[in-house]
């Protein structure tokens, strides 16, 4: 299975989405491949936002080597999951799918809840990478 990760700048929450996701499914022998990208290009080639390092680093995963990198169409043919963080990053990747089928591999992360971003508040790390570890547990078991 392969799974994609995907927020505004790829800095931040999908980093840690990934990270989170891959560290789960090595824990299950799930044998699953996670990546991250995000919407925006502001970042691409950029290691994740520190705080999302620490914050990873405070739970024992290490996401210091992931580059940020754009979400590009061909995404739709290599993965088969698309989870993203926000419904702004849910319309623009809706928003280039080329088909239903496409279109059917991309969901919110959190099923009907978003995962706030945040870039611009210091305190919200540990939070953040709180819920998406759950909606990460809460895919695992729907997917096994």
């Amino acid at each position: 299975m392969k799974i994609l990760m995907v927020c505004l700048g790829n800095i931040c929450r999908s980093p840690l989405a990934e990270g989170i996701m891959q560290h789960l499914a090595d824990e299950n022998g799930l044998g699953w491949d996670v990546d991250s990208a995000g919407t925006g290009s502001w970042h691409v080639g950029e290691a994740p936002d520190r705080r999302s390092v620490r914050a990873a680093r405070n739970h024992g995963i290490d996401i210091s080597k992931q580059v940020c990198r754009q979400f590009k169409r061909t995404d739709f043919d290599e993965f088969d999951h698309i989870f993203v963080m926000d419904r702004n990053n849910l319309s623009d990747v809706l928003n280039m799918a080329r088909n239903k089928e496409q279109a059917a591999k991309v969901k919110l992360l959190l099923g009907d809840k978003v995962v706030p971003d945040p870039y611009y508040d210091d305190n919200q790390f540990e939070p953040v990478f709180e819920l998406i570890e759950g909606g990460c547990k809460d895919i695992i078991k729907d997917l096994r």
